[in-house]
């Protein structure tokens, strides 16, 4: 059977990456161990690694270099690298995107995995963007993080610990914002903009992990980090608090400066995924999108298929592609004749602009037809992406007039993996064959 990891682990033992590497097995991220650098180029040369953990704790000084090596090894295809160390001193300037502290928590570092990797497509997909709108005479502008200071939002009761981390943090250079209750937390979360959260489990724990769990059900908080500061004793454990959402536990015996760094580490990180999704968002305004719906163009996205398809064959990525098409019946069929179609059909863009992930590419195809092109993703996810798109607009009423019953938009979804030796055309030709034929059907 043929090996197909998603993240090389290099350690010279086991101590510290033999657990990580069997919990994120379980949790299906396929690992795979080298035991030194010759290892790790040798297994980057021939799997499509997404990112690499490196255990700097116990790799010595050679470790330090790795993830410069890493990267260049990959090239052009971006490999995120993680470390494993005691502490965060210097590492970012090694090279290393994020540093896990021993010992690691595997859902603490899955979550990171998906950030990271999901920024690190992001950052091919801007590239090559930007050379399909070049073509166009459009240029977009490059990411740029905000320059100012990190703001962060601490939240807890004013203990002489929680105020001793806001001055470590204000020491750092740190914007901080005092909230004592769970309910002024949420009203500065959706009045100010923040780099990242720092929660106090104090005499109410749960009260911290309700304010993660409802960051993470909200679409514009969702991916702002979260930092817990948990008393290992308290009731509530670390793994409840990784499934709650949080993104780094730290205990109280961890120091106001480690912490402080920890928190400025996920903010920056944050920031740097926020300034690549604005980077890729210009494009909407770029005056060669479809009028209607905001959404590439056939030819546009024919344009870009291409490049796309080039760069997973370079890169050792998967690439699908989906093809949304509107279901013919009774109730559409009267839409269309009274134009009620027609007045929906920018709604339905721009919902379908909405649901799929920065990276991605969603396209018109025709008037009623609709395609997405998903870099870094195989057959089973794109066709999971598409039939989830469909189901949130199924649940949609459109107008249909006054005396009729508003009509609902309902898809059939095809979906196409692009092959080595196969073109990308090829690939939309199936998935859009597909859909045809589940509507026939």
């Amino acid at each position: 059977m043929a090996v197909q990891a998603r993240i090389l682990i290099v350690a010279r033992d086991d101590a510290l990456a033999g657990p990580l590497a069997a919990a994120l097995d379980a949790l299906g991220w396929r690992t795979l161990t080298a035991r030194g650098p010759y290892a790790a180029m040798a297994a980057l040369a021939d799997l499509p690694i997404e990112a690499a953990i490196v255990d700097v704790a116990g790799g010595g000084e050679d470790a330090l270099s790795l993830a410069r090596r890493l990267k260049a090894a990959c090239a052009p295809r971006r490999l995120p690298v993680m470390a494993i160390a005691r502490d965060h001193a210097d590492l970012e300037s090694h090279g290393f995107d994020f540093t896990l502290a021993a010992p690691v928590n595997a859902s603490q570092a899955a979550m990171r995995l998906e950030t990271m990797v999901r920024t690190a497509v992001a950052e091919e997909e801007f590239t090559l963007r930007g050379e399909t709108f070049a073509e166009r005479g459009r240029r977009l502008d490059p990411p740029e993080s905000d320059p100012g200071p990190m703001r962060i939002l601490a939240v807890g009761e004013p203990a002489p610990r929680f105020l001793s981390l806001s001055n470590a943090l204000a020491a750092a250079g740190a914007e901080v914002v005092g909230a004592f209750t769970a309910y002024t937390a949420f009203d500065y979360l959706h009045e100010r903009r923040f780099d990242g959260v720092v929660l106090w489990d104090g005499d109410k724990p749960q009260e911290a992990l309700s304010i993660a769990a409802g960051m993470r059900r909200n679409t514009r908080l969702y991916h702002i980090p979260a930092l817990l500061h948990l008393d290992l004793g308290a009731a509530v454990n670390a793994q409840e608090a990784y499934d709650k959402g949080i993104s780094v536990v730290v205990g109280l015996d961890a120091s106001e400066v480690e912490t402080a760094q920890r928190v400025l580490e996920l903010a920056r990180a944050y920031r740097r995924q926020s300034a690549i999704r604005h980077a890729l968002e210009q494009a909407r305004g770029s005056g060669l999108m479809d009028a209607a719906t905001g959404l590439f163009t056939r030819e546009l996205f024919a344009a870009h298929l291409i490049r796309l398809a080039q760069a997973s064959r370079a890169r050792n990525r998967p690439l699908s592609v989906c093809v949304l098409k509107l279901s013919d019946g009774p109730a559409l069929a009267h839409a269309r004749a009274e134009g009620f179609l027609d007045r929906a059909i920018p709604q339905i863009g721009s919902m379908i602009g909405r649901l799929v992930r920065v990276e991605d590419t969603a396209a018109r195809l025709g008037a009623e037809m609709f395609a997405l092109a998903l870099p870094a993703t195989a057959l089973a996810a794109a066709r999971a992406a598409g039939e989830r798109i469909a189901a949130v607009i199924g649940c949609t009423a459109f107008e249909a007039g006054a005396d009729r019953a508003p009509f609902v938009a309902a898809f059939d979804v095809g979906a196409a993996q692009v092959h080595a030796g196969e073109s990308a055309a090829r690939a939309l030709e199936i998935a859009a064959t597909e859909a045809s034929r589940r509507e026939a059907g």
